[in-house]
């Protein structure tokens, strides 16, 4: 999977001259990306001390946050894009932290590994939990707490008066729009407040 080609289209979704919001934003390259080739401007949010200071390498405008503490500190609507790139499998709340995405953000965009991935499903079909690129981790030591599928998210969206503006799966660097469920190993999700 190219990680590159990943990240650019996540990029496409943020409009140009965007304030944007990265929550577990890692080593800031994203942001770097839309500082750089679209006009953006804006923090990211990160607890790893090594990636605090990989970001202030980078030029990115970062917070040390532990987002299990909310974003509080963040009035509504404070951003035009709020990003949570691989990050709402590793929090222990994670409904709370999609609303307060919501809230502080015109538009929110997530992406999770996706469990239903038909890869994963064989793994667990003869008994074992996956391991993939998506998914790296053994089952004892895997920094997701939860695990969910493209479909699920849309379930949550609803049930929390979220609209989706666009959604898609990645695959190797592709985008999948067909069947993402089954055939994309990471889900992608536009939102707005409904």
């Amino acid at each position: 999977m190219s990680e590159r080609r990943d990240l650019e289209l996540i990029a496409e979704l943020v409009p140009h001259g965007s304030r944007v919001l990265d929550l577990g934003c890692g080593s800031g390259e994203l942001l770097a990306h839309l500082q750089e080739h679209r006009g953006c401007t804006g923090y990211g949010v990160e607890i790893a001390d090594a990636n605090v200071l990989e970001c202030a390498r980078r030029g990115v405008d970062v917070i040390q946050l532990n987002l299990e503490d909310g974003l509080a500190i963040f009035e509504d609507r404070s951003f035009d894009v709020v990003l949570q790139l691989e990050t709402l499998q590793h929090l222990r709340n994670t409904e709370r932290m999609l609303r307060e995405t919501a809230r502080v953000g015109r538009i929110g965009i997530v992406s999770f590994p996706n469990f239903a991935h038909w890869p994963n499903r064989l793994r667990v079909a003869i008994g074992r939990m996956p391991v993939t690129k998506a998914l790296p981790y053994e089952w004892y030591d895997t920094p997701n707490i939860r695990v969910g599928t493209y479909a699920d998210f849309e379930v949550l969206a609803r049930k929390d008066g979220l609209r989706i503006l666009d959604s898609f799966g990645i695959q190797d660097g592709e985008v999948v729009r067909r069947w993402p469920n089954l055939l994309a190993s990471v889900a992608v999700f536009k939102f707005e407040r409904g």
